[in-house]
């Protein structure tokens, strides 16, 4: 259940954030390339822990924008085409409550599977 309903979602004018406040006062500032790789879609999460997907390259990734999904969450469509991802207003509350820890355990992973937050060069 909900504890709190978005008040605003705004996207920065670089694209690259998304600021969402809440009716309870929280508001939390996320950048697009945090919600892109923490995308609640199939294709990252998988459909178990051991099928989640560590997203690299996505430093330079950009909000082109979003569609409101009933009056639950909104889809976010991210310039690499990436747009499976409904962000429920709990997850987006969960992702700005727990960012600091999610986004370390995010780059830990990077780490440790020799994957990195830019994008690969592609050979001409």
């Amino acid at each position: 259940m909900t504890s709190a309903w978005p008040k605003e979602l705004r996207v920065a004018k670089d694209r690259r954030s998304l600021t969402v406040s809440f009716d309870n006062g929280e508001t939390y500032i996320l950048s697009a390339e945090f919600l892109r790789v923490a995308s609640p879609s199939a294709e990252v999460q998988g459909h178990s822990a051991e099928q989640r997907v560590t997203v690299p390259g996505k430093i330079n990734v950009a909000i082109m924008k979003m569609e409101p999904v009933g009056n639950y969450a909104v889809r976010i469509i991210f310039d690499d085409m990436h747009d499976t991802g409904l962000f429920s207003w709990d997850y987006l509350i969960e992702l700005g409550r727990n960012k600091d820890d999610r986004w370390q355990s995010y780059l830990d992973e990077l780490a440790e599977k020799g994957l990195s937050r830019e994008p690969a060069i592609r050979p001409h």
